[in-house]
């Protein structure tokens, strides 16, 4: 076997096309966009840059076959509660059934980041946020969410034979939006709504820059500052909503207030797979144009949650069940085409959240996915996350 480090067009391309021979007979499997997948690795487009590297391989058989690829990434950045040494990251794992192939390729990453100073490594997870390319799926091995991992049953033995341990599971929740929501949800909504200063809206495109404000707000006062996430400034907020535009159905953006001020966010978007699959991994011009003509003839219903998240100050009073309920109002008239949902996932070291998810509704599993730990010292004793 041959492991080779990218650093030609031509070789950047082989890293893409491994996962098209990985696949290529797995009805299950979404090409993901390969503008995607490059974004990551480009300088001028990956903020992460700024903080750390990244560097990829492929690994090729004795007879010249694409059978694998890895990368390895080191982010200043990159920290979970907790953490008491460095720990870089391996991500965009793939390979054939096989494991001296995938000791190869963990091996290789492994040393590249022992030279850079880490002394473990999490993976697979991506070298920028968390919301795309994390977690290995441990348990549902459907079709994918847009930005979301899919990998055969197999690569957790690899992980696992390799020391890999489980660090944090990420828990995938699913709901059908038509299905009446439960007594005591619509409860706890009525009680929130006799007092008339709390109000729940969803965004509207004409006033997308307050929503977006309003966004960061919330965000920032839930999520910033745990496990590494860090402040998202109204200016980027603005120009995350004004590129979610050309997708946004503004009926799944979901707004709760307390005399006028934010403090709750529903944030869902149509499965953009459900349009993408059908480009097969490319964008240009002519495929954004197939891509319309998908969007406008091939209805989608699902959708999937992208962000749910209440301020402190108003944790624990029912707010969850009030802004599900208020969008429940709309999601369940027939126009709405929408019947399936799915979370994105949460950790099992938040089980505050989790506990909230699975008291929307009508809520089941969907996938469980898994974020791994190698700690280089065996003599180092491994900790899971810590619970929030």
């Amino acid at each position: 076997m041959q492991i080779i480090q990218v650093d030609t067009p031509l070789l950047a391309k082989q890293f893409i096309d491994v996962a098209g021979l990985i696949y290529a007979n797995d009805a299950n499997w979404i090409q993901p966009l390969n503008k995607d997948i490059e974004e990551v690795f480009d300088e001028k487009k990956n903020k992460a840059f700024r903080f750390g590297k990244a560097i990829r391989w492929i690994l090729k058989n004795n007879d010249g076959q694409l059978i694998g690829r890895i990368a390895a990434f080191q982010n200043q950045k990159y920290k979970n509660k907790g953490d008491e040494m460095p720990v870089g990251g391996i991500g965009f794992f793939e390979c054939i059934n096989n494991q001296d192939a995938a000791d190869l390729l963990l091996d290789n990453a492994r040393h590249w980041l022992t030279k850079m100073g880490m002394e473990a490594m999490d993976g697979p997870i991506n070298f920028g946020e968390r919301d795309r390319w994390w977690g290995l799926v441990t348990e549902g091995y459907k079709s994918p969410l847009y930005g979301m991992n899919y990998n055969p049953p197999y690569y957790k033995t690899l992980f696992e034979n390799y020391g890999f341990k489980v660090f944090y599971n990420q828990i995938c929740l699913g709901m059908n939006t038509k299905a009446p929501l439960q007594k005591k949800i619509w409860e706890r909504h009525d009680l929130v709504a006799l007092d008339t200063n709390f109000s729940a809206k969803h965004a509207t495109k004409k006033d997308l820059e307050k929503y977006a404000t309003d966004f960061s707000i919330v965000y920032n006062k839930a999520w910033a500052g745990h496990s590494g996430m860090k402040q998202i400034a109204k200016e980027q907020a603005i120009l995350m909503f004004n590129k979610m535009k050309p997708v946004m159905d503004e009926r799944l953006l979901w707004f709760a207030y307390y005399n006028s001020e934010p403090i709750a966010i529903f944030i869902s978007i149509p499965d953009l797979n459900h349009w993408f699959k059908h480009l097969k991994g490319k964008f240009g011009l002519l495929q954004k144009l197939q891509f319309l003509w998908i969007k406008q003839f091939k209805p989608n219903k699902k959708f999937t949650g992208l962000v749910f998240g209440i301020i402190p100050e108003f944790q624990g009073k029912g707010i969850d069940s009030y802004i599900v309920a208020e969008s429940a109002k709309l999601m369940q008239e027939k126009v709405v085409p929408y019947s399936d949902f799915e979370m994105q996932w949460i950790g099992d070291f938040n089980p505050k959240m989790l506990n909230i998810a699975q008291n929307l509704g009508d809520v089941f599993p969907s996938r469980t996915l898994a974020t791994y730990r190698y700690i280089f010292d065996p003599t180092i004793t491994f900790k899971r996350h810590p619970i929030l």
